[in-house]
């Protein structure tokens, strides 16, 4: 006998933005294995009877690997368990959802992808910033700040997007990073007084929000002592 397993997007935070069938998925599951981004409150949606499994990552602290991760799940489906994993956000957007889905077909096991409302869209709308607008944006960016280097040097293009005056760049795991950010986009000939924001902790009641021009953000993002998570946003609609 085999399970099945579902991939969920656990939204950006606020419980209350989990999708219908998300909640679902974590009513009907008898394993649920969830991420540290995945709000804690989803749990109470799950039977007595389910096996709660954290496998959260969080700066430099995990619980698994990854590998390690997709190996719990396959060997959870195996099992002929129904199998709920939840993941911050979007599964497949900077959510290692791609790779979970991988180790699935690899394995010859059954999955569905439910997806989920991700932080970079989420996380401005409730600081109030539109992450389009039909007069001033009309290009967006998402981008890992923390981004993987491969050979060749970053895979993000800091040069075309400083270029672009009516975009909106958002940046998942900012903090860290966002010094560099700034230097590259400036370097590429971005206009300092770019507005920008930084946001902490988007849709959840510890949200906190720093704005500042993008020559300034870094140094005032220091100074408010914001922690991960946090996303940026650079661009006129801010």
């Amino acid at each position: 006998m085999q399970g099945i397993v579902y991939l969920v997007g656990a939204g950006p935070g606020d419980p209350g933005l989990i999708t219908v069938k998300g909640q679902a998925c974590i009513e009907q599951a008898e394993v649920v294995i969830y991420d540290y981004l995945a709000s804690a409150h989803l749990l109470k949606h799950a039977s007595p009877d389910a096996e709660l499994i954290y496998v959260g990552k969080k700066g430099g602290d995990h619980t698994l690997s990854q590998e390690g991760i997709n190996a719990l799940i396959v060997a959870k489906a195996r099992e002929g368990k129904v199998v709920t994993r939840l993941k911050g956000g979007d599964p497949f957007i900077f959510g290692r959802g791609g790779e979970e889905a991988q180790a699935l077909i690899e394995a010859g096991l059954p999955f569905e992808i439910v997806p989920g409302v991700t932080s970079a869209i989420a996380a401005p709308a409730y600081a109030g910033i539109p992450v389009t607008h039909r007069k001033e944006v009309v290009r967006l960016t998402m981008v890992t700040a923390h981004e993987s280097v491969k050979k060749g040097g970053p895979q993000a293009r800091w040069d075309l997007l400083a270029s672009d005056r009516h975009a909106m760049i958002l940046g998942y795991m900012g903090v860290a990073a966002l010094p560099r950010v700034v230097e590259n986009l400036l370097s590429y000939g971005m206009d300092p007084e770019t507005p920008a924001a930084m946001i902490e902790r988007g849709t959840t009641s510890r949200q906190s929000v720093v704005r500042a021009t993008v020559s300034d953000l870094a140094g005032e993002v220091k100074k408010a002592d914001i922690k991960p998570p946090a996303l940026f946003a650079i661009g006129p609609a801010v």
